[in-house]
């Protein structure tokens, strides 16, 4: 039991033992190998989220908790395999020992109100220990491999609103496969008997191919080589503060009209215009030597990129990170076209051959992780559906990944793009969380308001 403040207020959060929930009823008892794309090193942590839901008496004023426990079993007899322990084999290969042992579940009550968590929900949270129990336990170690692969939190607020909080295994599902289990949670808990994408393991499909060879140009493997001072510099943790930018319409609006000419306007995604202004905006701050490399990873869901496409209902991690490179000093003197066309280019090479080509680099070159040095991560979860999990109490009022930039992949400089919502659930824009250290903080602000043409307001 701890207290946390909140809006000047103290709240006490109150956990109940943790239980392991195993499916409902009996499920296969076998060996299911990853597939070479789930089995990569720099895929062995957990990811968290954080849904929150006000009371709009749904559900036939039932408990949250016991609704979503209940769910949670039916819903893991067909998901079967997260109700195992991933084991290591050799070569490193995970596989999955479906054995029933269950995903931890803790039941937990809170002595505040939505309201009083505050109206502008979003990471990071000061209280997520607290409503998120997960051992989180170390990448690569003994207790990683023999634990829960999903644990799961709901906690009662006063108001009779919840939270539902989940970490998940990333090496057994990417973003899109895990919101497609708590999805099936959702539809269960609201009556449905089964769920209406039935889960495809099928990980045979991203498997090494025999012989295995590198097709493609993998820079994002680069081997990885000693920081340099700058990089050293900014990655302290003591140094480092989180904001979150909001773009709207009228952000995205202002980023086109001042900083692409009028013949690159329409041509240029939301994503990719706001990435580039990210991404330029971060280097300058940074005041990074102009010779050196810089790098921006997208994560790029490859499930459509198949002929044909991978199956409906394919959970496993279908996903690239093409990277786009270029000079602190280039990306800087050069206006934002530049940054967003280095940035299509990056993701149009992902292709079928390029999953497959890396597939086969991890085999080759024993599973290695992204080469993250002077390299800033980038992810758009607003359209993998975390606000479109619904328990029977109606949409969340914030539904996305639960930590800060700082904190979203351990050790590296990341910005999940998540849906911003007025109180009436209504979708208003964007939030881009972004960490850097406080002195590069003011200049950032100053970057991106400069590219908006407008006045910045300095924290």
């Amino acid at each position: 039991m701890m207290s946390f403040p909140s809006s000047g207020k103290n709240f006490t959060v109150r956990r109940q033992k943790p239980e392991l929930i195993p499916p409902s009823r009996p499920t296969p008892h076998e060996t299911k190998p990853l597939s070479d794309i789930d089995d990569q090193l720099g895929l062995r942590f957990y990811i968290h989220q954080l849904n929150f839901y006000p009371n709009k008496g749904g559900n036939d004023q039932k408990d949250p908790v016991e609704v979503i426990k209940a769910a949670l079993a039916d819903v893991l007899v067909h998901f079967y395999p997260l109700a195992g322990r991933l084991r290591e084999g050799p070569g490193r290969k995970l596989s999955v020992d479906c054995n029933e042992e269950g995903v931890r579940f803790v039941e937990a009550d809170a002595d505040v109100t939505l309201e009083e968590l505050g109206e502008d929900l979003q990471p990071p949270f000061p209280y997520l220990e607290e409503v998120l129990h997960n051992a989180n336990p170390i990448p690569g170690s003994d207790e990683f491999l023999n634990s829960p692969m999903v644990f799961v939190q709901v906690t009662r607020l006063r108001c009779g609103g919840f939270i539902f909080a989940a970490g998940h295994n990333h090496a057994v599902a990417d973003g899109l496969g895990i919101i497609q289990f708590a999805k099936a949670m959702g539809e269960i808990a609201s009556g449905a008997s089964a769920p209406s994408i039935q889960p495809v393991w099928m990980r045979e499909l991203l498997y090494a191919r025999n012989p295995p060879r590198i097709t493609c140009v993998h820079r994002e493997y680069d081997e990885v080589i000693p920081t340099t001072e700058q990089n050293n510099k900014i990655k302290t943790p003591e140094e480092m503060v989180n904001t979150s930018l909001v773009f709207g319409p009228e952000e995205i609006s202002d980023l086109r009209a001042n900083s692409l000419p009028a013949d690159f306007r329409q041509k240029c995604s939301t994503f990719d215009l706001m990435t580039a202004s990210i991404w330029r905006g971060r280097i300058a701050a940074l005041q990074m030597n102009p010779e050196e490399e810089v790098k921006v990873v997208c994560i790029v869901n490859a499930r459509h990129r198949f002929d044909p496409p991978l199956p409906e209902g394919y959970y496993g991690n279908a996903v690239a990170a093409p990277v786009a490179i270029t000079t602190a000093g280039e990306l800087v003197k050069n206006p934002l076209e530049y940054a967003v066309t280095l940035l299509r280019k990056a993701k149009s090479e992902v292709t079928e051959e390029y999953i497959k080509s890396t597939a086969d680099l991890m085999v080759l070159r024993g599973r290695p992780i992204l080469n993250m040095s002077s390299t800033h991560l980038v992810s758009d979860v607003t359209r993998v559906g975390f606000d479109d999990i619904d328990f029977g109490w109606g949409r969340p009022t914030y539904a996305g990944p639960a930590r800060a930039a700082s904190e979203m992949v351990p050790g590296v400089p990341t910005t999940f793009y998540v849906p911003k919502h007025n109180k009436n659930g209504e979708r208003i824009g964007t939030v881009a969380p972004v960490c850097l250290p406080a002195s590069a903080m003011d200049r950032f602000i100053i970057e991106i308001a400069r590219l908006m043409g407008r006045r910045p307001l300095i924290r």
